[in-house]
């Protein structure tokens, strides 16, 4: 019967297909899924097909038809279908049918049949989103759509938004118009709104908010009415009894999951506080406690899973990200949340303690146990004055006289953990105990006794197992559920590392050891800090943290190496352009002390590192020469012109060797008789990194680590100091103008401080006297495109990025080729240059782009051939080689000289071989 009706829906006939289409979308609906799911597939092609239809009815059955049975494919069937989806345009038939609704020609019900075969299409082929958010017309007709007061179509509308925002670059289109939008999202959210429309407002906001750069632009568009819709949804406000269980339960997880843009610092937690969430959540935790003794026949199924840990475990993530980012001088008893946030403390005080020994007994509920324990940790070490003071008194007195017992359980276990040959997985216990001892590091009434249980020792032990070991563990890895429940369907999303990164039982151990070596006064002049154990020598254990300085790219790792280190005397982060320090030959400026006293130094360095102690620098400028004689005339001069800069008496010449030692190297090394000089020196430049460190100050979470980004050089001040131009290899014609100089050759001014700092070839040329050397430019034989991703790199250590995603998969090949371009030059370059960094960055995107694009790969070919880059010729061989028949059949193979083509068919024969390989093996 199935076969016969994918015959007749083939017809041509109107008034057959208007029958057909009824007795199809009768038996889809009657028939047992299990039957139905062998099925599928001889429907599908059939009703993608007649969504097309003039006949409204056809249409909209066919939609009907397919919103019920594509929930039934396997994964296995997705490919087949999308193929099925290109081939019949339905992704564009169907938006051709929800603007009809738009014009007035259709249903509520024809509308949200369309619109939902369109969201069930965006959620389950990514590939079909770029069609879609890139339609302006559509985007239009869903501006008007949406204001339509219906609470069906709304939520179709809100549901259609949502899917689109699935794609990074979607979320970012709809809010080019984000005003517009997020104040019907705001509406949305509203109390007089119906459940099933503010439910999807919250994972529309959710999905627009997935990353720090989106919220924020958000909250400057749309603060406070977001933040108070929130703070309703948690409070369940709006809601009769009769909706208590099933719709305020849901209401308040998406709303509890939106709220956890808490995690991230801005003026919305000003709008938090003031408009009461300490109650919002202090009622919750409270029910929670009320609710979790009741017997569970009284509960419903909902309110059970919420009152568990995978239900409440928002509400713990929700205050740490509120005491984290709360301000200093913040102080409740002003707007009356104080009663509010002493049950909070309380709450997690209460937790962390009832928790002690059943969890090392493994009967806690662990979860519950961890986040409690991290959202105390938090309450201690709060920017807050007010909020840290109450978490440490209230817990001083939770613990009462078993803290001293408690902390033992914790030091003990650390020291099992540290002790295993074989690390493992970290496990809850772990997590609790290097949490709870790091809260005790930071209670006054216990610092003196965790000193005296050799705290440090077991600090420093456990620390150097984390680094020894590869197994980490992540802010999120004991509750799943906080992850973004939308994160597994997304796509072209660029979230930046989380401050704690995937290694937070190492920040821990660090936080902890910075705080008892802070209170234990045992600095770099107290010898026994490292006797008696046998993990680190001093010396080793300040590599170690320099190490971690340099190597890991997370931030709050960083930081509280940095922190550590401070202790040490060493204060800063190393620097790339350390080795410029006392390089004379291009130093352009002198800095003279009253003593007469000079050191010279680099403008530019200064410059960009620390601007206060510069001085308006202005040199001779022929805007009338036409032959790059301006640049000439700097390059002569600079050899006898040294720009002075006279300093204040009051300053001394070893204060300042070590401020250029931190501005060279990006550290800098003093006792503690100097570092009083440096604060009030530090403080007057404006270096707020290495005032940080030399007063010691705890690093604030979330606080961006501090990097060097010389590309400010580049810009006109920059130019001032240029003494050099890297000149492009001329490829096609090109309009072109310099803003500094009347030169019509591609070229960049650059300085050669940074060129000598940042690669050896251009430090070798400088050093050889050739005539090169001192030459105004400097030919390097790439591209302008490869040219200025150079230039980034030498002054930024980093390359501009490729686009990546529905982007570049819609891009097409030619402007692929184009954009790839640069990339095989500068691999190529770096191979000549022995610029191994670049070459294995530039590497990597190619290798992603040729996985991501296989008709790539023959013009690579060419090109990497041409260049001599064999590795990736290999690698471009490589993925021809499944396609050769089909290279042999369309004659594209001819294109290749017969050395490459002959590469390809060895790569096929290998990869056939393989395949028949595995086929045995299985």
């Amino acid at each position: 019967m199935i076969k016969a009706l994918e015959g007749i829906l083939q017809c041509y006939s109107d008034t057959v297909l208007i029958i057909a289409a009824k007795v199809a979308l009768k038996l889809v609906w009657d028939l047992p899924s299990s039957l139905l799911q062998s099925l599928v597939l001889h429907l599908i092609q059939p009703f993608l097909s007649l969504l097309s239809s003039h006949q409204v009815k056809v249409a909209s059955r066919c939609a009907n038809g397919l919103n019920h049975i594509l929930p039934y494919l396997s994964l296995k069937e997705d490919g087949v279908i999308w193929e099925i989806l290109k081939e019949t345009n339905a992704v564009i038939h169907v938006i051709n049918n929800i603007q009809k609704f738009s014009r007035g020609m259709e249903s509520i019900k024809y509308f949200q049949r369309m619109a939902s075969l369109l969201r069930r299409i965006l959620w389950q082929w990514p590939p079909s989103r770029y069609r879609v958010w890139n339609d302006a017309e559509l985007l239009r007709v869903l501006e008007v759509i949406r204001v339509n007061p219906d609470s069906s179509v709304k939520a179709a509308v809100l549901q259609l938004y949502s899917a689109l925002a699935l794609c990074g670059n979607g979320a970012e289109r709809l809010l080019e118009n984000g005003e517009n939008l997020l104040k019907m999202v705001v509406q949305c959210m509203d109390s007089t709104q119906p459940p099933s429309v503010r439910i999807e407002a919250f994972k529309l906001a959710q999905l627009l908010a997935m990353s720090e750069q989106r919220c924020s632009k958000m909250m400057r568009l749309c603060c406070e009415p977001i933040v108070k819709a929130i703070i309703c949804g948690l409070k369940g406000c709006g809601l009769s009894g009769r909706q208590i269980a099933k719709d305020r339960i849901s209401l308040l997880v998406e709303a509890g999951h939106l709220a956890l843009i808490t995690r991230w610092a801005g003026e919305h937690h000003i709008y938090f506080w003031k408009l009461g969430i300490a109650g919002a959540l202090s009622t919750l935790l409270l029910r929670k406690s009320h609710k979790a003794q009741q017997p569970p026949h009284s509960l419903s199924l909902e309110e059970l899973t919420f009152i568990t840990d995978e239900g409440s475990a928002f509400i713990w993530e929700i205050i740490v990200g509120l005491v984290t980012h709360c301000g200093e001088d913040f102080n409740p008893e002003m707007n009356g949340t104080d009663v509010f946030i002493s049950i909070l403390i309380y709450c997690a005080c209460k937790t962390f303690v009832d928790s002690v020994d059943p969890i090392f007994e493994e009967a806690a509920n662990n979860i519950s146990s961890c986040l409690a324990s991290r959202a105390l940790l938090m309450m201690i070490y709060s920017p807050c004055k007010y909020i840290a003071s109450q978490a440490q008194s209230k817990l001083s007195k939770a613990l009462k006289a078993e803290g001293k017992r408690y902390l033992k359980s914790f030091t003990d276990y650390l020291c099992y953990v540290s002790s295993r040959d074989e690390y493992g997985r970290p496990d809850e216990r772990t997590f609790f105990s290097i949490v709870g001892l790091t809260c005790y590091s930071g209670l006054p009434q216990y610092q003196k006794y965790v000193l005296q249980s050799e705290g440090i020792k077991t600090l420093l032990a456990f620390i150097k197992q984390c680094l020894k070991n590869d197994s980490h563990l992540g802010r999120l890895s004991f509750a799943s559920n906080l992850q973004n429940i939308f994160s597994s369907w997304t796509c072209c999303q660029t979230c930046a590392e989380d401050w704690d990164g995937g290694d937070i039982l190492m920040l821990f151990g660090l936080w902890g050891l910075a705080e008892l070596i802070h209170h234990s006064g045992r600095m770099r002049n107290h010898p026994d800090l490292f006797r008696g154990q046998m993990e680190y020598t001093e010396v080793q254990f300040i590599k170690k943290l320099q190490e971690i300085c340099s190597d890991t790219s997370i931030p709050g790792l960083r930081w509280y190496a940095a922190y550590l280190l401070s202790y040490f005397g060493v204060y800063g982060f190393p620097s790339r352009i350390g080795n410029a320090l006392g390089e004379k030959e291009n130093a352009d400026m002198q800095l003279i002390l009253k003593n007469g006293e000079s050191v010279s130094i680099h403008g530019v360095v200064l410059m960009v590192q620390c601007p206060s102690l510069l001085q308006t620098v202005e040199l001779p400028l022929d805007k009338e020469s036409s032959d790059g004689s301006s640049v000439r005339q700097y390059t002569e001069s600079a050899k006898k012109f040294k720009k002075e800069v006279h300093l204040s008496s009051r300053l001394r010449h070893q204060p300042l060797v070590k401020l250029l030692e931190f501005v060279y190297l990006g550290y800098l090394q003093a006792g503690e008789d100097l570092v009083k000089s440096l604060k009030s020196f530090a403080k007057h430049c404006k270096l707020q990194p290495l005032l940080q460190m030399l007063h010691r100050n705890r690093p604030k979470w979330g606080m961006p680590f501090p990097g060097l980004d010389l590309a400010l050089a580049l810009d006109f001040d920059g130019h001032t100091f240029s003494d050099v131009a890297l000149e492009a290899e001329a490829t096609e014609v090109m309009q072109w103008t310099c803003k500094f100089c009347s030169v019509l050759v591609p070229h960049m001014h650059v300085h050669k401080v940074i060129l000598w700092s940042s690669c050896d070839h251009f430090r070798a040329m400088f050093r050889s006297g050739m005539q090169e050397s001192r030459s105004p430019f400097i030919k390097v034989p790439v591209s302008w495109e490869a040219l200025v991703k150079l230039v980034d790199w030498l002054y930024s250590d980093k390359l501009p990025t490729l686009v990546t995603g529905c982007l570049w998969d819609n891009m097409d090949e030619r402007k692929k080729l184009q954009e790839l371009q640069p990339y095989l030059e500068l691999c190529w370059l770096a191979d000549y240059w022995l610029l191994d960094d670049i070459q294995e960055h530039c590497s990597r995107v190619i290798n992603s782009c040729l996985d991501s694009s296989g008709n790539l790969s023959l013009e690579v070919l060419h090109i990497a051939a041409r260049l001599s880059l064999w590795k990736l010729a290999e690698t471009a061989v490589n993925r021809l080689a499944p396609s050769y028949s089909r290279l042999c059949l369309t004659g594209e193979i001819e294109k290749l000289d017969k050395d490459l083509a002959d590469m390809v068919h060895a790569a096929s024969v290998r990869h056939s071989q393989d395949s028949t390989k595995c086929k045995l093996e299985e």
